[in-house]
């Protein structure tokens, strides 16, 4: 390999270690607005809203609006849209290490996705990750619950919102099949426009119809959810033209262990072995499902669900 493609692909590994832990973050910021009050669906409203602000640069607005496939783009954005609404939905009322490990489960259904809509052969090698990947979420979700306060969260509200929270991942799998149609006629500005625009519109009216006005500590909140989604965004966009898919799928899991640290060590939300053990069952079963798909297997551009 020649030294300074080698070069472009070390630095681009570390761009998708900065995006995925930023992704982390945003989850954070997202719980934090969440325990201010504000629901999941104004954090997902206003966080599709600040997602458009680049748009305000004349430049980059003429290459965002530049849409060939309107229907995989739509596609993309309604199903983008409604997973980032159930997972935002889902840390407002589980651990955001929780939320934030169910959402990370969505390379499992995007290469189940692919198999029905693109014609990919499924391996028979994804199967015993597949199975350690569910078992993995089975123990977490089982911990949480036993690790409600006071029976204040009880066992059926943790395992509902989970299954909210695989919902939200299977959204997320079949907007990264859209993405990954729309990428032979489609730029990456283009595809990040209608992930943003029509996530707005999508989470838009669930906003307005249980709206709280955010005081000045939810803003910052909120502002927090904005900048570190573009930033995460934007990073990941250009790293994934250096990096195949199994370094990203790899290092895209960073997020889950951010969320989850920053949660016990600013939130007070509680861990146990069973939470931990699943967390790494589930994290190591994905990673595999994605090796087994393949190391040249399309990656999809920056998407956060």
């Amino acid at each position: 390999m020649p030294r300074g493609r080698s070069t472009v692909e070390q630095r681009a590994l570390l761009l998708m270690v900065a995006a995925s832990i930023a992704f982390g973050v945003m989850a954070f910021y997202a719980k934090l607005a969440s325990d201010r009050g504000i629901g999941g669906a104004e954090v997902a409203a206003l966080r599709f809203a600040m997602g458009l602000l680049p748009l305000l640069v004349p430049d980059l607005r003429r290459r965002a609006l530049a849409w060939q496939r309107k229907d995989l783009l739509i596609y993309r954005g309604i199903f983008g849209g409604s997973a980032v609404l159930l997972y935002f939905l889902t840390i407002d009322h589980v651990s955001v290490g929780l939320a934030t490990l169910l959402n990370y489960m969505a390379p499992v259904f995007s290469g189940l996705f692919a198999a029905f809509f693109l014609g990919e052969r499924v391996k028979a090698r994804v199967l015993p990750p597949l199975a350690v990947a569910l078992a993995g979420v089975f123990l977490v979700v089982r911990a949480n619950g036993e690790l409600a306060t006071g029976g204040a969260t009880p066992h059926a509200h943790v395992a509902s919102w989970s299954a909210v929270g695989l919902l939200s991942a299977a959204l997320s799998g079949a907007a990264v099949t859209a993405i990954r149609a729309a990428r032979r006629t489609e730029g990456s500005l283009a595809i990040y426009t209608s992930f943003n625009a029509l996530g707005l519109l999508a989470t838009l009216p669930f906003a307005l119809a249980d709206w709280r006005w955010p005081d000045r500590a939810s803003w910052l909140a909120l502002a927090g959810v904005g900048v570190f989604s573009i930033v995460s965004q934007l990073l990941m966009t250009y790293a994934y033209r250096w990096i195949d898919n199994l370094r990203q799928g790899v290092v895209a899991q960073l997020a889950v262990f951010v969320a989850m640290a920053m949660g016990a060590l600013f939130l007070d939300e509680p861990l146990s072995a069973g939470s931990i053990l699943g967390s790494l069952l589930t994290v190591a079963g994905v990673v595999a499902v994605v090796a087994a798909r393949g190391r040249n297997a399309p990656a999809a551009d920056g998407v956060d669900s």
